[in-house]
């Protein structure tokens, strides 16, 4: 199955032409730095690149301050991560192992120089995306976890960061790792707790704190203004924010949870062109993302949008849940939809602690061992239960209807239907969920038959139904009656544009979409052209 990058350490080093070396020193400074230089610290402004010519960097654990990776930075190689690209900051410590020569650019000169020179833009985010894929492999970060599997909170932290492809470090409660550790943070270590980088534990830690450490949730003055606010950050969403920055607008793309939307909670995505082994619906969108960004185009997460207003001159003015604004000239509705929380008593005490909305990697460690129930019929459903499998010790796939041809494409129908760890049933419901502060069991109801039974199980994934995200938009566009965005009405004439002039929807939020990735990346990568067709018309 394709990921996200290449393999660091099966990667052909192609050190950058001289051409491009001058291209650095010219926009740059070059500057040498004494043996023991910390060059970068975690939660430290990535601000600049920095190309070695001579000298080594050393990358560096955070808690015991030895060398970190076997491998080093030497001459003709270069610092830096993804994160320098939308202006994040650094996951891990770096520092000079000798008196070290380098070529320091500027982050915003840096950019420039990889939308001119498109060859050297290749290899520098084709290592960029090779050094995030170790971290994640590996799990080295200076984000560092503590009794994920015994606290909810801390697994809120490592679900936001799982989902947007962000390195952590995840130690068990009461094992070594965690007493040494908690030890150099002078913190219990019988307690859960997440740690960032410089031995200060974080209190109450959420997702929009650890954002703001890695530089992904952006304060807004107030009077920033863009050409096109896209509002989620699902297929639909980021194909949107490539497309607006291959077209030379300013465009922002904010998301209240992770990248990815419905399709980020797929493990696997087999019917996507391009991808004839498959991907993660997490590292489809995060390809994208790195892409909008190599283009110019900005991202703010998590942050929801509240409110929607219209000024005097026809621009738009979106309101924040922390209460800061943006106005843009346009705005592009990606909001998607969402599972249906079913009306079942005790469901919040179990969410996140054996009710599951999503099916990754995080999700797949608390399923071993135990029998998996999934509710739903369709692709996400399907997919959810293949993957579970290998993890579970037998997988059962609850359907309320009598068949699934109807929502579940052929190929998924037939291996749930050749594997022998799944069982498809029909025609069934939950009625009720059972356990302390952990999912112990539920009961399953046949509709047919009327009869009960009880399963024990760790693990229940919800995956029905489809809730339109709509309510910020404050009235301001027509919805149809379940709440989806009625488009093909406004002006310019597009299939995308809605009632309002300026506002478009597109993926799962329209009315009438086929709800499917590629469908949902077209339509984000099209709308662009009436997007950019309203924007300058405004102009002039």
């Amino acid at each position: 199955m394709e990921t996200i990058g290449q393999d660091l350490r099966e990667m052909i080093r192609t050190p950058l032409a001289s051409s491009h070396v001058e291209a650095l020193r010219a926009a740059g400074k070059v500057v040498t730095y004494p043996k023991g230089t910390i060059m970068a610290q975690p939660g430290e402004k990535a601000n600049r690149f920095v190309y070695v010519e001579k000298g080594e960097i050393e990358v560096v654990n955070p808690f015991t301050g030895e060398r970190h990776y076997s491998s080093t930075i030497g001459p003709t190689q270069f610092m830096g991560e993804i994160s320098l690209l939308y202006g994040g900051t650094a996951s891990l410590p770096l520092r000079t192992v000798v008196d070290t020569r380098v070529i320091e650019v500027p982050r915003e000169i840096f950019l420039t120089l990889l939308s001119q020179i498109p060859e050297m833009s290749d290899i520098i985010i084709t290592v960029f995306a090779a050094r995030r894929r170790r971290q994640l492999d590996e799990r080295r970060s200076g984000l560092y976890l503590i009794g994920e599997e015994a606290d909810r909170n801390v697994r809120r932290i490592a679900e936001f960061a799982s989902r947007n492809r962000l390195p952590y470090t995840s130690v068990p409660l009461h094992s070594p790792e965690a007493e040494a550790s908690a030890k150099s943070c002078a913190i219990d270590a019988r307690t859960p707790a997440v740690i960032f980088g410089s031995k200060v534990p974080i209190t109450d830690a959420t997702p929009d704190k650890i954002a703001r450490l890695l530089g992904l949730n952006i304060d807004f003055s107030g009077d920033e203004h863009f050409d096109v606010l896209i509002v989620g950050g699902g297929p639909a969403g980021v194909a949107a924010a490539v497309y607006a920055g291959a077209e030379g607008l300013c465009a922002l793309l904010v998301e209240d949870i992770a990248l990815g939307g419905q399709a980020g909670t797929s493990s696997r995505i087999e019917n996507y062109m391009g991808f004839p082994t498959g991907i993660s619906g997490a590292d489809l969108l995060w390809r994208g993302e790195v892409q909008a960004m190599k283009f110019g185009a900005r991202f703010a997460m998590p942050r929801r949008v509240t409110a929607l207003e219209v000024q005097e001159k026809g621009d738009f003015c979106a309101i924040f849940e922390n209460g800061q604004r943006v106005r843009a000239r346009a705005i592009v509705v990606a909001s998607g939809v969402q599972y249906r929380r079913l009306p079942l008593e005790r469901l919040a005490d179990f969410e996140g602690s054996g009710v599951y909305y999503s099916a990754t990697d995080m999700e797949a460690r608390y399923c071993k061992d135990t029998e998996v129930v999934i509710i739903g019929g369709g692709n996400s459903a399907g997919q959810a239960a293949m993957f579970l499998s290998r993890y579970a010790r037998c997988v059962r796939v609850l359907v309320r209807g009598a068949s699934l041809a109807a929502s579940m494409s052929s190929y998924l129908t037939s291996r749930l239907e050749a594997d022998r760890g799944i069982t498809v049933e029909y025609n069934c419901e939950v009625t009720a969920l059972e356990g302390g502060e952990h999912l112990e069991g539920l009961t399953i109801r046949n509709a047919e038959t009327g009869q009960s039974r009880k399963v024990v199980t760790r693990a229940l994934f919800i995956m029905v139904g489809a809730a339109p995200n709509t309510e910020w938009l404050s009235g301001l566009v027509k919805l149809d009656d379940k709440g989806f965005v009625i488009t093909g009405l406004g002006s310019p004439a597009s299939p995308f544009a809605t009632s309002y002039p300026g506002v478009f929807a597109v993926g799962d939020v329209r009315a009438g979409s086929v709800k499917r990735v590629a469908s949902a990346v077209g339509e984000g990568s099209v709308v662009i052209s009436k997007v950019w067709e309203h924007v300058n018309q405004k102009a002039t």
